[in-house]
């Protein structure tokens, strides 16, 4: 990663608390209907926002690509639009950020970072206040399956995927058609305000527990392949995404060792060794898990042990920002688990069956 990018980010990680208080405070100065309604005393949601806006953008810094904080932004409007919150809001909000960061950093900081928020200043009126649906219209089983997890009927959802491995869909086809369309819904409808946080987390527990009753399809063919250790980074809690990988690997006939949400980077490194693994997924759910990536890589390379490891990274910011995976170490990376598997078979020369 280019050094001046990352102590512009890490100054802006530092001092998010300040910047955001900063930007705030300019807030109410550029809307006085802000004191009329809040008074003298600043929202904490508020500031909470804006702080979240000042870490994503060190993120993306740090990643050197504007596309991240684009997207991000893009997430926000549609999250915040939903919530009955003016698109000008966010614009507005962005200016202040610009202002304070101009404040607040040396210019040759501040010159670095402003120029993202310029950029999405220019793009911010073309960015849509919707997002369409992940499910496509006829294909009655997502839509089904769906319908079952939201009205809190987990054993219904259950036996529709039961019901359609017996009837020879094939456990792939029920993880890209099914689970990974379902997973993808669940957070459109989060973000433009029709569940609740608790049914998120219902649906998604609901998933990875009918994803276990799957097992007995799936750890049963032959090992001719590598060994895979397949983990999300420290922070990260969203594992469904990389636990479908490493089901694919061991479909695909690889010895894998699935570790978990939220695993710290000596833990990793720890498992790669006693593993004698030679291919590591990783899995990035959002812009602010990158930097953890980043180190866990650096780690990795760093021990003599795991010379000659592949690592393999995958996750939104991936998808967003293509070439991300060079920045941070990486020897490649994937868009989905068939494209995972083809690539970690080329890296490590094994021949597809």
């Amino acid at each position: 990663m280019d050094a001046l990018n990352q102590r512009v980010s890490e100054a802006i990680s530092s001092r998010s608390g300040a910047l955001a208080a900063d930007a705030v405070a300019l807030e109410f100065l550029r809307h006085p209907h802000l004191e009329k309604r809040f008074g003298k005393t600043v929202p904490e949601k508020m500031l909470q926002d804006t702080g979240f806006h000042f870490d994503y953008l060190a993120q993306a810094i740090a990643a050197g690509s504007v596309d991240l904080y684009l997207d991000y932004i893009g997430w926000a409007k549609v999250l915040l639009a939903n919530l009955g919150v003016p698109p000008m809001y966010l614009a507005t909000t962005l200016e202040s950020m610009r202002d304070a960061l101009r404040a607040m950093l040396a210019p040759e900081l501040s010159d670095v970072a402003c120029p993202y928020l310029e950029e999405t200043l220019q793009g911010f009126p073309q960015m849509p206040e919707e997002v369409p649906s992940f499910i496509a219209k006829g294909n009655p089983l997502p839509v089904q399956y769906l319908q079952a997890l939201l009205r809190g009927e987990s054993q219904a959802a259950n036996k529709l995927i039961m019901d359609a491995i017996e009837g020879g869909m094939p456990v792939q086809d029920i993880y890209l058609e099914v689970f990974e369309r379902t997973q993808h819904e669940i957070g459109r409808l989060w973000q433009v305000n029709e569940i609740s946080v608790a049914q998120e987390h219902y649906c998604t527990a609901a998933t990875q527990q009918i994803m276990a009753r799957l097992y007995p399809h799936i750890f049963r063919e032959e090992k001719t392949r590598g060994t895979l250790v397949a983990t999300c980074v420290s922070g990260d809690l969203h594992e469904v995404g990389a636990r479908m990988v490493c089901d694919f690997f061991e479909l695909d006939g690889w010895d894998t060792h699935y570790l978990g949400a939220n695993v710290p980077a000596a833990t990793v490194v720890q498992s790669l060794v006693e593993c004698r693994a030679t291919m590591l997924a990783i899995s990035a759910t959002i812009t602010s898990h990158v930097r953890a990536v980043a180190v866990l890589i650096a780690l990795v390379r760093s021990t003599p042990e795991c010379e000659g490891v592949k690592i393999l990274v995958g996750g939104y910011p991936f998808k967003v920002e293509p070439e991300l995976w060079k920045t941070i170490g990486a020897d490649g990376s994937a868009n989905g688990a068939r494209e995972a598997i083809e690539l970690a078979n080329r890296l490590t020369h094994v021949v597809a069956a």
